[in-house]
Protein backbone atom coordinates (compact mmCIF):
# COMPACT_ATOMS: atom_id res chain seq x y z
CA UNK A 1 0.00 0.00 0.00
CA UNK A 2 1.30 3.33 -1.07
CA UNK A 3 0.64 6.06 1.95
CA UNK A 4 1.71 9.13 -0.11
CA UNK A 5 -0.05 12.15 -0.80
CA UNK A 6 -0.45 13.53 -3.92
CA UNK A 7 -1.04 17.33 -5.39
CA UNK A 8 -4.94 17.30 -5.15
CA UNK A 9 -5.89 14.80 -3.23
CA UNK A 10 -7.75 15.19 -0.40
CA UNK A 11 -7.32 13.79 3.31
CA UNK A 12 -9.33 14.11 6.49
CA UNK A 13 -7.63 15.31 9.14
CA UNK A 14 -9.45 16.45 12.45
CA UNK A 15 -12.98 15.80 10.77
CA UNK A 16 -11.88 18.06 8.21
CA UNK A 17 -11.44 17.73 5.01
CA UNK A 18 -7.57 19.20 3.64
CA UNK A 19 -6.56 19.32 -0.21
CA UNK A 20 -3.56 18.19 -0.96
CA UNK A 21 -0.78 21.05 -2.60
CA UNK A 22 2.72 20.39 -4.28
CA UNK A 23 4.83 23.26 -3.18
CA UNK A 24 7.95 22.86 -4.76
CA UNK A 25 10.80 25.18 -4.51
CA UNK A 26 12.48 24.16 -0.75
CA UNK A 27 11.42 20.60 -2.30
CA UNK A 28 10.91 19.03 -5.03
CA UNK A 29 8.37 16.60 -3.07
CA UNK A 30 7.30 19.04 -0.70
CA UNK A 31 3.01 19.54 0.15
CA UNK A 32 1.02 21.62 1.76
CA UNK A 33 -2.28 20.93 3.25
CA UNK A 34 -5.24 23.35 2.68
CA UNK A 35 -8.21 23.69 4.42
CA UNK A 36 -11.08 25.86 2.29
CA UNK A 37 -13.78 26.15 4.70
CA UNK A 38 -11.90 27.34 7.28
CA UNK A 39 -9.35 28.95 4.78
CA UNK A 40 -6.10 27.35 7.00
CA UNK A 41 -2.52 26.69 5.16
CA UNK A 42 -0.11 23.99 6.84
CA UNK A 43 2.25 25.53 4.67
CA UNK A 44 5.41 23.68 6.07
CA UNK A 45 8.33 25.59 4.44
CA UNK A 46 7.24 26.93 1.99
CA UNK A 47 6.12 30.47 3.23
CA UNK A 48 6.80 31.58 6.67
CA UNK A 49 5.86 34.63 8.45
CA UNK A 50 9.11 35.97 7.54
CA UNK A 51 10.60 34.03 4.64
CA UNK A 52 10.82 30.56 3.49
CA UNK A 53 12.65 27.55 3.82
CA UNK A 54 15.56 26.94 1.86
CA UNK A 55 15.72 25.90 -1.36
CA UNK A 56 17.32 23.56 -1.58
CA UNK A 57 17.77 22.20 -5.37
CA UNK A 58 19.32 25.47 -5.63
CA UNK A 59 22.48 24.12 -3.72
CA UNK A 60 23.32 21.18 -6.34
CA UNK A 61 23.09 23.79 -9.32
CA UNK A 62 19.09 22.56 -10.04
CA UNK A 63 16.36 24.99 -10.50
CA UNK A 64 14.41 25.91 -7.76
CA UNK A 65 13.92 29.31 -7.11
CA UNK A 66 11.21 29.68 -10.15
CA UNK A 67 9.53 26.57 -8.32
CA UNK A 68 9.77 28.30 -5.03
CA UNK A 69 8.18 31.46 -6.74
CA UNK A 70 5.05 29.17 -8.13
CA UNK A 71 4.25 28.28 -5.03
CA UNK A 72 4.09 31.53 -3.20
CA UNK A 73 1.91 32.40 -6.86
CA UNK A 74 -0.39 29.15 -5.05
CA UNK A 75 -0.64 30.29 -1.81
CA UNK A 76 -1.93 34.06 -2.88
CA UNK A 77 -4.55 32.00 -4.73
CA UNK A 78 -5.41 30.27 -1.60
CA UNK A 79 -6.00 32.87 -0.26
CA UNK A 80 -6.00 31.71 2.90
CA UNK A 81 -7.08 33.26 6.16
CA UNK A 82 -4.19 31.58 8.56
CA UNK A 83 -1.21 30.15 8.19
CA UNK A 84 0.78 27.14 10.04
CA UNK A 85 4.48 27.26 9.05
CA UNK A 86 6.65 24.66 9.62
CA UNK A 87 9.00 27.01 11.57
CA UNK A 88 7.15 29.66 13.92
CA UNK A 89 3.72 30.57 15.04
CA UNK A 90 0.70 30.99 13.24
CA UNK A 91 -0.18 34.45 11.12
CA UNK A 92 -2.95 35.84 9.72
CA UNK A 93 -0.82 38.68 8.08
CA UNK A 94 -0.20 36.40 4.61
CA UNK A 95 -0.45 39.32 2.48
CA UNK A 96 2.91 40.87 3.94
CA UNK A 97 4.38 37.56 4.58
CA UNK A 98 4.02 36.69 0.90
CA UNK A 99 5.24 40.44 -0.20
CA UNK A 100 8.32 39.41 2.58
CA UNK A 101 8.84 35.83 1.31
CA UNK A 102 9.37 37.31 -2.48
CA UNK A 103 12.08 40.28 -1.75
CA UNK A 104 13.72 37.43 0.21
CA UNK A 105 13.00 34.94 -3.29
CA UNK A 106 14.19 38.05 -5.39
CA UNK A 107 17.46 38.86 -3.55
CA UNK A 108 18.26 35.46 -3.59
CA UNK A 109 17.56 34.50 -7.04
CA UNK A 110 20.09 37.75 -7.90
CA UNK A 111 22.62 36.50 -5.46
CA UNK A 112 22.88 32.58 -5.40
CA UNK A 113 25.97 33.41 -3.04
CA UNK A 114 23.72 34.87 -0.52
CA UNK A 115 21.72 31.88 -0.53
CA UNK A 116 24.35 29.39 -0.49
CA UNK A 117 25.61 31.11 2.93
CA UNK A 118 22.47 31.35 4.62
CA UNK A 119 21.52 27.64 3.98
CA UNK A 120 24.94 26.85 5.15
CA UNK A 121 23.91 28.64 8.50
CA UNK A 122 21.19 26.84 8.55
CA UNK A 123 22.35 23.41 7.84
CA UNK A 124 24.67 24.38 11.13
CA UNK A 125 21.92 25.72 13.21
CA UNK A 126 19.51 22.76 12.92
CA UNK A 127 22.68 20.83 13.93
CA UNK A 128 23.45 23.43 16.65
CA UNK A 129 19.80 22.67 17.81
CA UNK A 130 20.59 18.70 18.63
CA UNK A 131 24.22 19.34 19.64
CA UNK A 132 23.57 22.27 22.15
CA UNK A 133 27.36 22.69 22.13
CA UNK A 134 30.08 21.48 20.09
CA UNK A 135 34.40 21.83 20.01
CA UNK A 136 34.80 24.16 16.66
CA UNK A 137 37.18 21.09 15.76
CA UNK A 138 34.34 19.00 15.68
CA UNK A 139 32.06 21.07 13.62
CA UNK A 140 34.94 21.28 11.05
CA UNK A 141 34.88 17.59 10.90
CA UNK A 142 30.81 17.57 10.61
CA UNK A 143 31.23 19.90 7.81
CA UNK A 144 33.99 17.99 6.02
CA UNK A 145 31.54 15.06 6.13
CA UNK A 146 27.70 16.51 5.04
CA UNK A 147 27.83 16.58 1.42
CA UNK A 148 25.46 19.99 1.00
CA UNK A 149 28.01 21.64 3.39
CA UNK A 150 30.83 19.72 1.75
CA UNK A 151 29.91 21.03 -1.78
CA UNK A 152 30.35 24.76 -0.56
CA UNK A 153 33.25 24.26 1.02
CA UNK A 154 36.57 26.09 -0.19
CA UNK A 155 38.67 23.33 -1.56
CA UNK A 156 42.19 25.07 0.22
CA UNK A 157 41.92 23.24 3.27
CA UNK A 158 44.25 26.67 4.50
CA UNK A 159 41.17 28.55 3.60
CA UNK A 160 38.26 26.18 5.28
CA UNK A 161 38.98 27.52 8.90
CA UNK A 162 38.77 31.28 7.74
CA UNK A 163 35.41 30.29 6.23
CA UNK A 164 34.06 28.74 8.93
CA UNK A 165 35.00 31.41 11.16
CA UNK A 166 32.84 33.94 9.22
CA UNK A 167 29.98 31.27 9.08
CA UNK A 168 30.61 31.26 13.27
CA UNK A 169 30.61 35.27 12.99
CA UNK A 170 27.63 35.01 11.27
CA UNK A 171 25.66 32.85 13.57
CA UNK A 172 26.76 34.83 16.72
CA UNK A 173 25.31 38.40 14.87
CA UNK A 174 22.21 36.73 14.46
CA UNK A 175 22.07 35.69 17.66
CA UNK A 176 21.86 31.97 16.95
CA UNK A 177 24.96 30.97 18.19
CA UNK A 178 27.53 31.98 21.11
CA UNK A 179 31.23 30.82 20.97
CA UNK A 180 33.34 30.49 23.90
CA UNK A 181 36.76 29.35 23.63
CA UNK A 182 36.92 26.54 21.26
CA UNK A 183 33.60 25.63 21.59
CA UNK A 184 30.02 26.58 20.23
CA UNK A 185 26.90 26.25 21.64
CA UNK A 186 23.17 26.60 20.67
CA UNK A 187 21.48 30.10 21.77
Amino acid sequence: MDNTLCDQQIINLGGLAWKVHAAKGHDPDAIMLFQEEHRILISADALWENGFGVVFPELSDIQGFSDAGQTLDLIESLAPSAVIPGHGTVFTNVSEALSRARQRLRYFTFNPDKHIRHALKVLIKFKLLEWQSISILDLRHWCQSTPYVQEHMPNNPAHIEIWLERLIADLERSQAARREGEKLHNI
